[in-house]
């Protein structure tokens, strides 16, 4: 690999998921990750060119393959971002939304099929072309060795930085292996500083380093979505559990009120057992919690139905009676006597629905073919 091939490094993201960003902030961080855009596919380019012609082409082949689809991803979420920030034009909602695009989760497609938000892909595509640069390295200048040992000394902050995303239970297994291996760095540092060559030493050590941050991003990924999956399931659960308490209760008011009532059973979403704690369980407990909602959903649909037809038939007798009066045929007795036999049906519990339609529907015929009475005006003309 040519020494003109430089690394860049992805600029810090401001503020954090959930909390509006500012301004200010949100605009020197579009400059910088605009320049780290640019000067990436660049870098990406020169490596790729580099690759081709290496003799470890088949093995540099994945890394180069998701290290583009990183760079396509963020450069897609860079443009949403400069398309909700509009030039600076921006209320809370639109500051809302870019800390969302900013703390969100890139499209997993895109990433090539890893879940990670915006400022962890551009870690991991720095981590990525580092290990890229380290496959391909030659045996430095002096002047180069420096630099990639300040390079090394970055990359161990940023690990100390990301062991703290650790669950406490791992938190020390990891801690030892970064305790090796910043111990390492100190030890090429020195070397260098003594005018030591330490090219069969930083090689090695930056690709190790590389991997250990890609790990630890990929890990802190992987247990953000299985959290985001138990809460969801968690969420989902109790949802369902309100819903069929309505449900039971909706039951129980149609039972009370029409007859024949649909006759559907209520999902019991106490059968599904407690929500699991592995990400492989949470997942098709979500699914079965998913057929579960759609079950109350028919149910729901069908009983609230019924309900309403019973309604629909009080609403239609009142409004017939109101017509009746206007025309004045409301207390001939054949109308009379057919709005009492649909009132006296519809207020049954429960009400026997194919006869409370049928002598809506009388009422109705009486109204519509009893004589009107002519008025006293017609009579004396």
């Amino acid at each position: 690999m040519s020494p003109a091939i430089s690394s860049v490094r992805a600029p810090h993201a401001p503020g954090r998921l959930g909390e509006p960003v500012e301004p200010q902030e949100m605009q020197a961080y579009l400059q910088l990750l605009d320049e780290w855009l640019r000067a990436r596919r660049s870098e990406l380019d020169e490596l790729d060119a580099a690759a081709l012609g290496s003799e470890r082409r088949t093995e540099l082949t994945s890394d180069m393959t998701l290290s583009m689809a990183l760079w396509q991803a963020v450069s897609e979420r860079n443009r949403r971002l400069l398309e909700v920030w509009d030039g600076g034009r921006v209320g809370v909602t639109e500051r809302e939304q870019l800390s969302s695009l900013l703390w969100g989760r890139l499209d997993t497609a895109a990433a090539g099929g890893l879940t990670v938000s915006l400022p962890e892909a551009c870690r991991l595509s720095d981590a990525l072309a580092s290990q890229v640069r380290v496959k391909l390295a030659l045996d430095p200048a002096a002047d180069a060795q420096i630099a990639r040992v300040k390079s090394a000394r970055a990359a161990i902050e940023r690990l100390r930085d990301q062991i703290l995303l650790e669950p406490a239970g791992a938190r020390e297994r990891v801690a030892d292996k970064w305790k090796a291996l910043a111990t390492r760095v100190a030890d090429v540092g020195a070397r260098v500083q003594r005018g030591a060559d330490v090219g069969g030493l930083i090689g090695p050590l930056e690709h190790e380093l590389a991997r250990m941050e890609r790990d630890l991003i990929v890990g802190n990924a992987q247990r953000r979505e299985a959290r985001d999956a138990l809460a969801t399931a968690r969420r989902m659960r109790a949802r369902l559990e309100q819903r069929q308490s309505d449900l039971t209760e909706l039951v129980e008011r149609t039972v009370r009120t029409v007859q024949p009532a649909p006759r559907y059973a209520v999902p019991d979403v106490a059968a599904l057992g407690p929500v699991p704690s592995t990400p492989a369980a949470i997942t098709a407990y979500i699914d079965r919690l998913e057929r579960v909602s759609r079950a109350i959903g028919f149910a729901e649909k069908e009983y609230a139905e019924a309900l309403d037809e019973h309604d629909d038939l009080l609403a239609l007798l009142e409004a017939l009676v109101v017509k009746a009066r206007a025309i004045g045929v409301a207390d001939q007795e054949d109308v009379r006597l057919a709005e009492q036999q649909a009132r006296s049906v519809l207020g049954r519990e429960p009400c026997p629905m194919p006869l409370a339609r049928q002598l809506v529907t009388t009422y109705q015929s009486w109204t519509d073919t009893a004589p009107i009475p002519r008025t006293r005006g017609r009579e004396t003309a």
